[in-house]
């Protein structure tokens, strides 16, 4: 009876607007963050339960291997030199497979780029037809060992980063970062873009690659966890991470560039790009998730990626198989005379950032960013605190100061994504949805829900 004779509480589970008729009668109330699971098999949740045990010494090892990782710069080369598996007549593309008919707008002009500037077409409508010819074949950057950025095109005679993880010996690669706006990567293809990109292979290659062979080597990890204290997440927000890499690099191109007129521009061309440093970091978070693959019966994502039609998954305990939903168009602050209607679905391999504990999953770090994206620092805060529980673990190099130095959620479990129904929190560039026309904005967005779904079903339903 003293339940009635108090004053009344309510919890609100459903709707956020059933807390309406409550603010407005003055009871108070609060919002629980409830969300449904992503599977409605409670059997399948049952099977992973019963052998917890398992699949927590599995993340365990997949995670240490992970937190083990030594990423490290080591070299550049040509793509098909280096890249695994590379062909004259192979463009890597981001994301999960996808064919010429089926591929967006603006990694279909990214490709047409690519193959004016391999010189096999002279003018777009000629670089569409061959693209469609059944000629060139398609593949995705991360079967090849590769990462690229929006639509991620690798052909063969672009120059690439060579990053190794000094801990198990394995390799990533990533192109050169060509700055913002009209670019390859964006899907644009005008003639200042094939320029810059020759340019890049003829000029600033060379200077890069006979630095690194000066250096030796160069830490990316410590430059990653050096780049969270000074307010990058290292996915939209660069600029530490660039300028710790211009001060690493630029006294090697001075020293080893003969032509101090070709240094210069190099340095210039690095100083004038806050991004350059992104596809380094991606490149390292590559290298680092690559060591917990293939872990029997660990349910902890090693790849999250778009590739502007799909969003797929790829899990450490299945191997390479891709788990694959509809791509969302991301909330954003767009470009002046643009909006969401001019907007492809996300894109990208960048998300490999969040999967390693980066980017949206380290925001926190980068308060300055949410100007760029929209929102405020306590929203910042509050998605990467959201981010501990789908995780298995913090990381132990890369911290936040706003968090008391706590280590990023690190360790996707899709076994909780599937359980919460909290999604990961991704925050990204904008491409226009037609080729030609490049970035339009930057934003966030939580990855769609149908991959993780797929990918916890397909694991449970696996597990012996």
């Amino acid at each position: 009876m003293k339940l009635f004779e108090s004053e009344l509480k309510v919890v609100n589970i459903g709707l956020e607007s059933f807390r309406q008729g409550l603010n407005d009668s003055g009871v108070k109330n609060v919002q629980a963050q409830f969300k449904p699971p992503l599977s409605a098999e409670t059997s399948l949740f049952a099977r992973t339960a019963k052998r917890a045990a398992r699949i927590t010494r599995a993340n365990k090892k997949a995670l240490d291997r992970i937190l083990a990782a030594r990423p490290a710069l080591v070299g550049m080369g040509i793509a098909l030199d280096v890249v695994p598996g590379m062909r004259k007549d192979l463009i890597l593309h981001a994301g999960p497979p996808v064919s010429w008919e089926k591929m967006c707008g603006p990694m279909r002009g990214g490709v047409m780029a690519a193959l004016m500037y391999e010189g096999m077409a002279k003018t777009p409508g000629e670089a569409a037809r061959l693209a469609a010819s059944g000629k060139i074949k398609y593949a995705p950057c991360h079967e090849h060992g590769a990462v690229g950025p929006m639509a991620g095109i690798v052909s063969a005679s672009m120059p690439v980063f060579i990053v190794k993880d000094e801990a198990h010996g394995n390799y990533s690669y990533a192109t050169q970062n060509e700055g913002l706006g009209k670019v390859l990567r964006y899907g644009a293809y005008s003639t200042e873009v094939i320029e810059r990109l020759n340019w890049m292979e003829k000029e600033l290659y060379p200077a890069l690659k006979s630095a690194l062979e000066f250096l030796g080597r160069i830490d990316l990890k410590t430059m990653v966890a050096q780049a969270l204290h000074m307010g990058d997440e290292v996915h939209n927000r660069n600029r530490a991470g660039t300028s710790l890499f211009y001060r690493a690099i630029a006294p090697a191109v001075i020293r080893t560039c003969k032509d101090p007129e070709r240094a210069a521009k190099a340095l210039d061309f690095i100083n004038g790009n806050d991004h350059f440093f992104l596809n380094l970091s991606m490149a390292l978070s590559k290298a680092s998730l690559d060591a917990g693959r293939n872990v029997k019966d660990s349910s902890l994502v090693v790849v999250m990626a778009r590739n502007g039609t799909e969003f797929g998954v790829q899990l450490s305990g299945t191997g390479g198989r891709w788990f694959t939903g509809p791509a969302p168009v991301p909330d954003a602050l767009y470009f002046p005379g643009y909006s969401k209607a001019d907007a492809n679905p996300d894109i990208g391999d960048s998300a490999i950032t969040e999967t390693n504990g980066l980017g949206g999953f380290a925001i926190a770090a980068a308060p300055a960013i949410v100007q760029f994206v929209g929102g405020s620092a306590s929203d910042a805060a509050g998605y990467t605190l959201a981010m501990y529980g789908i995780t298995a673990g913090e990381s132990d190099s890369y911290k936040i100061p706003s968090l008391d130095f706590r280590g990023t959620p690190t360790g996707i479990d899709v076994i909780k994504v599937a359980k919460t129904g909290v999604l990961p929190f991704i925050d990204t560039g904008v491409a226009h949805k037609d080729p030609g026309v490049g970035q339009v904005g930057a934003g966030v967005l939580s990855a769609p829900p149908e991959p993780f779904a797929r990918a916890f079903e397909h694991f449970a339903r696996s597990l012996k």
